[in-house]
């Protein structure tokens, strides 16, 4: 076997798949424990070399939580985002051996709930910060970009991180064949466009968003919680009703995610997750 020996300043890290309890799916996730050393230049670089969805650096808590967050996309820095919460808490809650952790983020104080088996965490779920909706202002343009001619339901965007706007297909072959102009997307600033179909508890889903750097996100935290919003506010599904979502297979990191909406400000959403690899930066 050959072996070369990294020199200087080196600093751990850990890939982590989520929404996935297996290797090499799902959406991958990178978390650097201490983020101390680490300018805001030098976060974003970090980032942008992992080139992951999101890298997550923690920090020292502020506000009463077990740990501070600040996530990255490979271009931007994001105030929430749903599968770096859920993936930092597994590795926070392993770490600490906790049961619950409280996450703080630049949205606020995220608690989560995690479940575990014969001892390693098995599951978790979050409870979402409340999301304001409103009709979305370039609806058309989102549809050209997207190659479809209409919603079945109204064309509406929830902030909670970036602004997701959802678009209901009328079925799941229409979703996996959807091939959007990505250059035309990316016109709409920090807008997640969320393809969905599906009916009852199970649904399918595909979201792009390229202003960030992600033309195609494998598995939508942040984006799962106002989809079962969505559907309680249209009546398509009573509240409190449990919907698994699945995403990513259409870029090889097949995914799946729970979520629930008890009203329209009060989401959760859970899922697997599973540490894939670890590692060592140097960064000077």
């Amino acid at each position: 076997m050959l072996e070369v020996s990294l020199t200087g300043e080196l600093h751990p890290y850990y890939v982590i798949d989520v929404f996935t309890d297996t290797p090499l799916e799902g959406n991958q996730l990178g978390v650097f424990p201490d983020g101390q050393p680490f300018s805001d230049e030098q976060m974003q670089r970090i980032a942008r070399e992992l080139n992951l969805s999101e890298t997550v650096f923690l920090l020292p808590p502020e506000s009463g939580g077990d740990a501070r967050m600040r996530i990255f996309t490979p271009v931007a820095e994001l105030p929430f985002a749903g599968h770096p919460i859920l993936g930092t808490a597994f590795f926070v809650g392993e770490s600490l051996g906790r049961d619950e952790v409280r996450l703080e983020t630049r949205k606020g104080l995220v608690p989560l709930q995690l479940e575990r088996t014969a001892g390693p965490v098995v599951f978790g779920w979050m409870e979402q910060p409340p999301f304001p909706c409103a009709p979305y202002e370039r609806a058309e343009e989102l549809l050209a970009a997207l190659g479809v001619e209409e919603s079945l339901l109204p064309v509406e965007v929830y902030e909670n991180g970036p602004r997701h706007v959802y678009v209901r297909l009328p079925d799941e072959d229409t979703v996996a064949a959807l091939q959007p102009d990505v250059s035309a997307l990316a016109g709409h600033e920090r807008v997640g466009a969320n393809c969905f179909a599906g009916s009852g508890t199970g649904w399918k889903t595909r979201m792009f968003i390229p202003s960030i750097g992600v033309a195609e996100d494998p598995a939508t935290g942040s984006a799962a919680g106002p989809l079962a919003v969505h559907l309680g506010r249209h009546g398509i599904v009573p509240w409190g009703t449990e919907i698994e979502i699945r995403q990513g297979a259409e870029i090889g990191r097949p995914s799946i995610l729970h979520a629930r909406a008890h009203a329209a400000d009060k989401a959760q959403v859970g899922g697997k997750a599973v540490i894939a690899a670890q590692g060592h930066y140097r960064v000077s």
